[in-house]
């Protein structure tokens, strides 16, 4: 008679420095398991690489024969053939179509970074082609994502006869049916995820559309332009059209538009992106882009510039402008070709980033407060869904991501308008595909409008169907929200004592950088270390300074953590040993350079040594 099989136990690999529990509620755990740390052992000793940094390289999947190609992505090796993605060719034939015939060419982007970057290096390539194309960004809160019918035939009353939109477009199946219905014919360019139906369109260039096998959906927007200016390049040129008075353009040259608009759209590292970042902040580091080098001036940046600055200080600037200002603002300082006039577009996008904080923070300490209400110390709830009326629409997604952030699990906000609807963003965690669910709720009727990524999505619902939208949207994640929150992890590089916290220690992480989505920064832990400083700082940050066991010092801060678990640790830890968990940065200030460690996380050590890996 056969037995009931006995369920085998699932056995939890070791909490690195025994960290089951942090302040943060999170597990500590090796990136590296026994296979892996075999993996950066071969790595280290085949390509004579320092230990940790193997250690980063094996923790990325890289394997021992790809390792060189990864310590230097070039744009060369990666790049695909562009005729793979779908319709490309057409695509490519329609475009040069319209530079060959000096059409009016109109070009409809988005409002956010990517969006800009890619317009901007659109309608570079074809100014240098000698069109002179139409730009049109829409207005946020008056005309929302995507092309509409107003817009579109206005283009087509200013002469269009081509209509190409970049970082949407999509699901746009009646703006665009108007579209051609005016006599203009359409490609889009858009990297967003598709509904079953598909506009009709001359061609719809989409890595994620259903029918698509390149496997680049991970592109975003800009860098999908880019790919398509490489098609459009060599369709030019089999038709002859590069001749000594019209040289072919230096694509290579505008990689700093493809390297900010990836990292701004949280595009994931991996690939032909990690390319475009790396050489676009060499691009950005010559400081010979007009537009580029105002936006770095205003931001004060110090030293060259970084993925990080790209997504914390540059982008947030060219969203500004699309969020509560100039919806167009982003795209003129990227053409811009006067450096005065630059400067005065760059100020006036720092001015209007300044504003966009203080309504942020306005909005966000409500909505904290609405989430607090609705959680409670119990920690109910798979899903935050905050509204209110008087919020601006155009920070709901920041406030959806600090949300997100507060309360470990995905989060809406939504801006409530005169006539009873309501527009939002919601911000997802791993594991948990938000825009999928958005979509169903489009489909069943429960929202006006909705889209997005696994990550982040936009919906527009009526007033009075919120309700039915925060219980639907919660049914549908619970389970999903629970098993990824289960899985809280803490995933450790390594671990080092602060006398090897040094500059070259940082240069050396660096070299598998650049970091992001999909590349993780090197999250180093530090053992068993002296607090000896612990005091607020500037807008809820905590300063820290850390003394190893042989009185080497490092210096640290845990951004927006004053209030919360961990600042609390920190703040009551001061004078005592503590686990910390951070990834390294070089702090420049008046010249000189030191290392930070942005402390992620912290623990009370366990009684007895600690080891060092």
């Amino acid at each position: 008679m056969l037995r009931a099989a006995t369920p085998i136990p699932v056995e939890l690999p070791p909490a690195f420095l025994g960290v089951a529990h942090s302040a943060t509620g999170r597990r500590w755990r090796d990136r590296l398991d026994t296979r892996g740390s075999a993996l950066a052992l071969a790595i280290a000793q085949r390509h004579q690489l320092p230990e940790m940094l193997a250690r980063v390289i094996a923790g990325r999947g890289i394997d021992v024969d790809a390792v060189a190609d990864f310590l230097d992505p070039t744009i060369r090796s990666l790049m695909p053939d562009p005729a793979t993605i779908t319709q490309m060719d057409i695509a490519a034939r329609r475009l040069a179509d319209a530079v060959k015939r000096q059409e009016k060419v109109a070009i409809f982007g988005d409002y956010d970074v990517d969006g800009a970057t890619s317009a901007a290096l659109l309608a570079w390539h074809l100014r240098h082609c000698g069109l002179d194309p139409l730009i049109h960004i829409p207005d946020r809160i008056f005309e929302g994502y995507g092309p509409n019918v107003e817009a579109v035939r206005a283009l087509a009353d200013k002469g269009a006869t081509l209509l190409v939109t970049v970082d949407c477009g999509a699901t746009s199946l009646e703006p665009l049916a108007e579209a051609k219905r005016r006599g203009m014919d359409v490609v889009v360019i858009d990297h967003h995820q598709c509904n079953d139906e598909l506009p009709v369109v001359d061609a719809l260039v989409n890595p994620n559309r259903p029918d698509d096998l390149s496997g680049l959906g991970h592109l975003a927007a800009v860098g999908l332009v880019f790919v398509t200016l490489v098609a459009l390049n060599r369709e030019l040129r089999a038709r002859n059209f590069w001749t000594d008075q019209m040289p072919e353009p230096d694509l290579l040259g505008m990689l700093h538009h493809v390297a900010l608009g990836t990292v701004a759209d949280v595009a994931p590292l991996i690939g032909l992106n990690r390319a475009f970042v790396a050489k676009g902040l060499i691009a950005l580091r010559r400081r010979d882009h007009v537009g580029h080098t105002a936006l770095m001036d205003v931001a004060r940046l110090s030293g060259p510039p970084e993925a990080w600055h790209l997504g914390f200080a540059l982008g947030p600037r060219i969203n500004a402008g699309g969020r509560i200002g100039r919806a167009d603002l982003g795209v003129r300082l990227l053409l811009e070709g006067d450096v005065s006039e630059a400067a005065r577009i760059a100020a006036e996008l720092d001015r209007l980033n300044t504003e966009r904080r203080a309504i942020e923070q306005m909005a966000e300490a409500q909505a904290e407060a609405e989430a607090l209400a609705s959680a409670g110390l119990e920690d109910k709830g798979a899903v935050i869904v905050t509204a209110s009326e008087g919020w601006h629409p155009g920070v709901v997604g920041l406030v959806a991501s600090r949300l997100k952030e507060k309360f470990s699990r995905p989060a809406f906000a939504i801006a409530l308008e005169p006539g009873g609807i309501g527009t939002g963003s919601g911000r997802s965690i791993p594991g948990v595909d938000l825009g999928k669910a958005v979509r169903q709720a489009v489909s069943d009727g429960i929202l006006l409008k909705g889209g997005g990524h696994a990550m982040a999505a936009g919906i527009t619902l009526k007033k009075d169907r919120l309700a039915e939208f925060r219980a639907y949207i919660e049914s549908a994640l619970q389970d999903t929200v629970t098993d990824a929150r289960h899985t809280n992890e803490l995933l450790i590089d390594g671990a080092v004592s602060a006398r090897a916290v040094t500059t070259e220690f940082v240069a050396t992480l660096n070299r598998a950088g650049p970091y992001g989505s999909g590349n993780p920064e090197p999250m180093i832990a530090l053992p068993s270390h002296q607090l000896i400083y612990a005091d607020p700082v500037g807008q809820a940050h905590v300063r820290v300074r850390l003394k190893s066991g042989d009185g080497a010092i490092v210096n640290g801060i845990a951004f927006r953590s004053l209030g919360q678990p961990l600042g609390n640790l920190l703040t009551e830890q001061r004078g005592q040993p503590i686990h910390v968990a951070g990834s390294l940065a070089i702090d420049r200030w008046q010249g000189a350079e030191r290392v930070q460690l942005r402390v992620v996380d912290a623990a009370i050590p366990d009684l007895g040594p600690a080891v060092i890996r």
